[in-house]
């Protein structure tokens, strides 16, 4: 009788997966991982450009928990300028620069306004695939949307107002109101 052989890897490292796969395709973001690291598993994404460090900061956690155990999220620039950005629109323009899978970031109402600031990160249409060893796919791969990878990795914290969607060509949004049976 074969002995099965199954290893299924922790959620962090799942985590730090779907981080990998929306920044994968930035030629300017390199990612250093340690699972190992003393006070438990660490990711830092490096760049020599100051102003996505900067913007990277403001938008990713610094910090995940998954239980009892955190994994620590950080940027790395060898000259980080501390940057304000004027509105949440430059900034995610700023982080994504480069980036083949931003599309581009829309602010439909100003901040400063009464109303409440809403900023739309909009992806570029494609599915991502990349391999996640655990029990929602028996295949050990993930399909999914550069969408819901921002919404899961950067939806939480200073990013409220921030929503992320995928760009469908013109034309292809359906049917006007007045074809509608």
């Amino acid at each position: 009788m074969a002995e099965a052989r199954f290893k299924i890897s922790p959620p962090w490292v799942i985590y730090v997966r779907k981080l990998e796969a929306l920044f994968d395709g930035d030629p300017m973001i390199a990612f250093n991982v340690d699972y190992g690291a003393e006070g438990g598993p660490s990711v830092v994404l490096s760049t020599n450009d100051g102003e996505k460090a900067a913007a990277l900061v403001k938008i990713l956690p610094e910090e995940v928990s998954f239980g009892g155990v955190k994994l620590s999220v950080g940027v790395d620039c060898p000259n980080m300028p501390n940057l304000a950005f004027p509105n949440k629109k430059v900034l995610f323009e700023t982080a994504f620069k480069g980036n083949p899978a931003f599309a581009y970031a829309v602010a439909p109402v100003e901040e400063g306004y009464n109303w409440y600031p809403m900023i739309y990160v909009v992806f570029k249409n494609c599915v991502v695939q990349f391999f996640a060893d655990n029990l929602n796919d028996c295949h050990g791969v993930i399909s999914t949307l550069y969408q819901d990878l921002a919404e899961e990795i950067l939806g939480n914290g200073d990013n409220s107002g921030v929503y992320f969607n995928t760009d469908i060509e013109r034309g292809q949004l359906g049917k006007p109101l007045g074809d509608w049976p």
